[in-house]
């Protein structure tokens, strides 16, 4: 089982500015991310990193596997069933002592990331076509003899008679020349066919060594074409990888949350936890927001040994207790901020980040609701100067965690949620101030037919009663009236929620493929979650088939009125009517 991968999608800002996203999930692992990016190469190099990854971890999980069933086997045969428990036992304590050094693991590697390693140079993999099999050239025949006078055949029969009769004797030479002559006459005849035949011999022979230079030329240029196409892409991607970096060393801000994002993707955890993390980078304070999906309790390994019982040819597993469990768990977690924090400031060779602001956030089950929850257990703000200065070889994690002013309860295996001391920026210039429409709608409220800008409001009064169970919020933008970013939502679930882009069109006519692109290449350049795009009209299929298997979701007349109908108001829609009003005016 190997790493899978989507179609690269490639869509434009409003300014014709290109960004591309890739899907890629593992199914063996089930892990599934979203790779995107402004460089296709970087998206590209960062895809190819990631699958190397989760291919070297399942290489990892199926030689693992293999080893057990290799030991079954073993077991079955030999009946080596201690074995076969120390083995597991031993397996148990490597686990348990990688969640105690999950922090020293990374203090013996150096974070920053090789731009050459990222580089492709290995050489074109396919060997040149070899020469052409050599043709057997053909085995000549053997000719036909030419009669000879000499010949006996050809010598006139001469008797005691011919000397007496000269006639006789004349006779009898004529005869002997006539056989020559037809002798003769037929050689000719054969070797005509003869010589035909070895032509068209020779000839077949030369143009199958004619074809098959051909072919070998074919071939070879074929080959030399990609060889000549793999060389330039490969140059191509090194070259945005160099430009990526230089990037980078000018202090681009995306280019650091492009570099920030691969350093944490390359740090190596236990296959169960989650390594699933936003960055949000503010230039002007230099700060970095990391919301770092955390392992859950359940994440964590508590067999601490394995015995084999001989009475019931069973194994028994030993556990740590719940007191080891949680003590466990809860340095587990204060590990992993500070090794999030070393990894992102070592590796900062520019010293573009003068401050870290580390969330974790923990999915798990609220056994109350039997329903999953994400909280924010703990958050730090940790300065360059003052974490450099720590000696983390040394520290007590709780401890230096606590030292560094950070938030969490006392017990984070409780799973109680604290606030996070900065959360993701939602500062946009182009908010304006909202104001209420459906209150004035009745049944006599035509919304194809209200001003554009009272639908984009109703659009956004719409969806924050939506959101606003869940402490959500939403915010429209100036009017542009450039088919661009009418409304955003803030969905404060950090894992199932985020940025939602919202555009509304009140439309009288079907609504085109065309606006379903634009909607798409927005949610790429905003770098949001999802988009939602509201009519009063109707899409047509193309507008359906595009939107299918993107996060996309596409609002009709139909589906707007009941929306309104859920929270409590009424209006109508007729399009005939509205472009009625339309030419009237």
């Amino acid at each position: 089982m190997k790493t899978n991968t989507g179609q690269v999608q490639t869509t434009y800002s409003a300014r014709g500015v290109p960004s591309y996203s890739v899907e890629i999930w593992h199914d063996g692992l089930n892990k599934h991310r979203l790779i995107k990016g402004s460089d296709l190469a970087v998206v590209i190099s960062k895809l190819n990193i990631q699958a190397n990854d989760w291919d070297e971890r399942w290489a990892l999980v199926s030689a693992r596997n293999a080893q057990r069933e290799d030991r079954q086997y073993k077991k079955e045969q030999l009946l080596d069933k201690k074995a076969e428990a120390a083995s597991r036992t031993q397996e148990a304590i490597d686990e348990l002592a990688d969640i105690q050094g999950i922090l020293k693991h990374t203090l013996s590697v150096n974070d920053e990331i090789d731009w050459e390693r990222l580089k492709s140079v290995a050489p074109f993999s396919e060997p040149a076509p070899p020469p052409p099999r050599e043709v057997q050239a053909p085995t000549a025949a053997t000719a036909p003899v030419a009669p000879l006078a000499s010949d006996k055949e050809y010598q006139p029969t001469l008797g005691f008679l011919t000397f007496l009769f000269p006639a006789k004797k004349r006779r009898a030479i004529e005869a002997a020349e006539h056989r020559l002559a037809q002798a003769t006459a037929h050689w000719q005849s054969a070797m005509t066919s003869y010589a035909a035949r070895e032509a068209e011999r020779q000839r077949v022979y030369e143009e199958a060594v004619a074809a098959a230079k051909v072919r070998h030329a074919n071939l070879l240029e074929e080959w030399h074409v990609r060889r000549a196409d793999y060389l330039k892409m490969q140059k191509e991607n090194n070259d945005a990888i160099d430009a990526q970096r230089q990037a980078y060393l000018a202090g681009n801000p995306a280019s650091i949350v492009d570099y920030c994002d691969m350093v944490l993707s390359a740090s190596e955890y236990p296959e169960s936890f989650p390594q699933e993390f936003e960055l949000d980078y503010n230039p002007g304070t230099k700060t970095l927001i990391v919301d770092y999906k955390l392992p859950s309790p359940d994440h964590m390994p508590r067999i601490k040994a394995v015995k084999y019982v001989a009475s019931s040819d069973e194994f028994e597993e030993q556990y740590i207790t719940e007191a080891q469990a949680n003590k466990q768990y809860d340095d587990a977690l204060y590990q992993i901020c500070l090794r999030t924090i070393h990894e992102l400031y070592e590796a900062d060779v520019i010293s573009a980040i003068a401050a870290i602001v580390f969330n974790g956030l923990v999915t798990s089950i609220d056994r109350s609701m039997g329903k999953s929850v994400t909280a924010c257990l703990l958050s730090v703000h940790a300065t360059r100067p003052e974490f450099l200065g720590i000696n983390l070889d040394l520290v007590e994690p709780k401890q230096c965690f606590k030292s560094l002013k950070g938030v969490g309860s006392s017990k984070l295996h409780g799973l109680a949620p604290v606030p996070p001391i900065m959360a993701m920026s939602r500062d946009d210039a182009r908010f304006v101030a909202a104001y209420a429409v459906a209150d004035s709608l009745d049944h006599t409220s035509n919304l194809a037919a209200i001003s554009w800008e009272d639908f984009e409001h109703l659009i956004r009064e719409m969806f924050e009663k939506e959101f606003q169970s869940s402490g959500g919020e939403v915010k429209v933008t100036q009017a542009s009236r450039d088919g661009g970013v009418d409304a955003i939502a803030f969905d404060p679930d950090p894992i199932r929620g985020g940025k939602i882009v919202i555009q509304a069109k009140r439309y009288t006519s079907t609504v085109g493929v065309g606006a379903v692109r634009d909607l798409f290449g927005t949610v790429m350049n905003e770098g949001a979650n999802k988009g939602i795009l509201v009519t009063t009209s109707d899409y047509g299929p193309d507008s359906y088939a595009f939107a299918k298997g993107k996060p996309l979701q596409l609002l009709n007349g139909a589906n707007l009125l009941s929306l309104l109908e859920r929270h409590g108001f009424k209006a109508h829609i007729n399009l005939n009517e509205a472009r009625k009003i339309a030419k009237s005016v």
